[in-house]
């Protein structure tokens, strides 16, 4: 049972909690609301292909509906993210900061539950005040809490995730409320060994052979299959709900877009690719814009579904970077290169059916407004501890309630049922498998609020947070980096010092170490010494931009190895030619003009280093090893060349 904010109990006069029984318990005229979350979708990409004519119903809900770009804030994980739509809380609030928490007594990872979340959510809300709700496969809703209407949470595919799961095996507890909805849905999931040769062709490239190997997290068919089955099972339980229960909210998610931007997206409408990413492309290169196109269909069905007292609500909780091809193209031998460095921090808003104002733009919308407006939609006063607003501008709402003080103060709590683990250890297994869960001892979840409340403002907290985490890991290197963030944010720059110059012992590639370093540097006034860590920074990472930006600052360029002679301009223009015939796998090409660079200009680290690169991905490893060698010569103190070519000699 979630434990309620004592404090605001306290010092709250008892008009607020009388008036927020009132407007939960209220008769405001409400009409019915369908939120649709597609995760991952970009804003960017449906102006194209809708451009394009290839998304015929987002172009019906942009020309008679209100649209905004939906912004959101770091970090931009899905947990964290669709939490905060459902609560209309930030995730210092909510409580929810990552994929997975950690037990307390066994130490062992778990995925996030219902029972973390330290808030009510719009759904607790909503039946509070006597309406009926249904929300499907949401994050972080198992064990499914008792709500007035059903609830199908998202374990929900897991537990059919397997043949076996239809053969009689019992479900785990709380996979749905109430608990016998699950046999009555259980027709309408499919299972990825369900999806047909003839389902995967608009979207992949391979033979029914290929299509049908057995289920495994480690085969990138898998991927697809559970997320194209996954997609159809959520879609088809939400219309089925809809129509059955006839909820005054629904909510559905769909992970499926952005599992497929993870697994494919840098082939979207790549060209002139060779070798590996050139095979890749033959077979993928047209999931993602498929993905979308399904999407559109679904969003087809939902309008089709709608009466003349229905608002429908479409978002994402972030954009995607499409079509990208990384520096280091080995990281996308097994296609999933989840790295939420590839989230834009713009998903799509549409607001469309009743009492939305048609041809209408919402103005900046914000994740923490979704809630808000939810509760307008159905009724009901938006709360003083939201942080958003209600989108008034694109709504035509007879009048808006009275703000309440919170909805933490009335209803009950939610309850929920008791907890099975038995499924767990396929969803750790799935978010492992795609990079989701790193080595850290320190749960990433206390990393990303520690971070949360860095930004804040709330320095001294987060000092607290990094100690403590420190404490149980003290060989991270990046939780003392941000320790001493923390610390400098503080002005106690000693401290910071000492924290950085310890993560610098632990990974000496550790750039973020270098840039705070040169800030402390700075803002004591030692410019020198400040641009010689920028520069070392920008040495380890070309692309780290905090220290580029400051080395523009100051000296005018951020260039660490300009080139000086006319050869050894001509060797860097080659360099990055062939970095260029890397990046889409010609490895040959690659090979041939770095050769000549060499030839023009032998002394110039560059082009040993992008040999090194090269070769390693072509597979030749003691070709690496000869040009790293060649690199370390010439800059003996190089922790980079050094980390390498010992990693290297150690076959790692």
């Amino acid at each position: 049972m979630r434990t309620r904010p004592r404090l605001i109990l306290f010092l709250l006069p008892l008009v607020f909690l009388l008036g927020t029984l009132n407007a939960c318990g209220g008769s405001l005229p409400t009409g019915r609301v369908i939120l649709l979350g597609l995760d991952g979708m970009d804003p960017g990409v449906v102006d194209l292909l809708m451009s394009e004519g290839k998304l015929p119903n987002f172009a019906r809900l942009r020309q008679d509906g209100a649209y905004g770009r939906l912004l959101s804030r770091p970090p931009l994980l899905s947990p964290v993210l669709w939490t905060t739509v459902a609560t209309g809380k930030t995730p210092d609030q909510h409580g929810i900061g990552h994929f997975v928490a950690t037990s307390d007594v066994t130490g062992q990872e778990f995925p996030v539950t219902s029972e973390m979340r330290r808030v009510k959510s719009i759904w607790n809300m909503v039946s509070d005040a006597d309406r009926n709700v249904a929300v499907v496969g949401w994050w972080a809703t198992w064990p499914a809490e008792s709500v007035n209407g059903a609830i199908v949470s998202d374990h929900t595919c897991y537990h059919f995730l397997f043949q076996q799961a239809s053969t009689g095996a019992a479900a785990p507890t709380g996979v749905t409320h109430p608990p016998g909805l699950l046999e009555e849905i259980t027709p309408l999931i499919r299972r990825p060994g369900d999806v047909t040769p003839a389902e995967a062709a608009p979207f992949v490239r391979m033979s029914p052979e290929e299509l049908s190997v057995p289920f495994d997290f480690d085969n990138e068919v898998s991927h697809f299959k559970w997320a194209l089955a996954t997609a159809a099972s959520y879609g088809q339980i939400g219309l089925h709900l809809w129509r059955e229960n006839r909820p005054d909210l629904l909510m559905v998610y769909i992970e499926g877009t952005d599992s497929m931007a993870h697994l494919f997206g840098h082939l979207f409408r790549a060209s002139e690719l060779s070798g590996e990413l050139g095979a890749q492309r033959q077979k993928f290169g047209g999931a993602v814009e498929q993905m979308y196109l399904y999407a559109d269909r679904v969003v087809g069905e939902y309008i089709d579904a709608m009466d003349n007292d229905t608002t429908l609500v479409v978002l994402s909780d972030h954009g995607f970077q499409l079509g990208v091809l990384p520096d280091d193209p080995s990281k996308t031998r097994d296609l999933r290169r989840v790295s939420e460095r590839y989230h834009n921090p713009e998903g799509i808003l549409y607001l469309y059916g009743d009492r939305v104002r048609r041809h209408s733009r919402i103005e900046k919308p914000r994740l923490v407004d979704i809630a808000p407006t939810l509760l307008a939609l159905v009724g009901m006063a938006p709360a003083e501890d939201m942080p958003g607003r209600v989108l008034e501008e694109v709504l035509e709402l007879e009048a808006l309630p009275a703000a309440i003080a919170s909805y933490e103060l009335s209803g009950s709590d939610p309850t929920v049922a008791a907890g099975d683990t038995s499924v767990d250890p396929q969803i750790l297994e799935r978010l492992r498998s795609l990079g989701y869960l790193g080595s850290t001892n320190s749960p990433q979840g206390d990393r990303n609020l520690a971070a949360m409340q860095f930004e804040a403002g709330h320095h001294e907290e987060a000092v607290n947070s990094y100690r403590r985490m420190i404490q149980e890991d003290p060989g991270d290197a990046a939780l003392r980096t941000s320790l001493a963030g923390a610390l400098g944010a503080l002005g106690r720059y000693d401290e910071a010092r000492d924290q950085l110059g310890l993560a610098i012992d632990l990974e000496p590639l550790d750039v973020e170490a270098y840039h705070n370093l040169a800030v402390i540097f700075e803002r004591e006034g030692n410019l020198e010494e400040a641009v010689e860590q920028y520069r070392k920074a920008v040495r380890y990472n070309s692309q780290y931009e905090p220290s580029r930006r400051a080395l523009l600052r100051l000296v005018g360029s951020a260039e660490v190895r300009a080139p000086r002679t006319e050869a050894q301009k001509l060797a860097m223009v080659m360099a990055e030619q062939a970095g260029e015939m890397a990046r889409r796998g010609d490895y040959p090409e690659a090979m041939r003009l770095l050769g000549e660079a060499e030839r023009i200009a032998p002394a110039y680290v560059i082009v040993y280093q992008y040999q090194s690169n090269v070769a390693y991905l072509m597979g030749d490893r003691a070709r690496a090893i000869r040009a790293l060698e060649k690199a370390l010569a010439l800059e003996p103190d190089n922790a980079l060349f050094k980390t390498n070519l010992e990693r290297m000699r150690e076959g790692g």
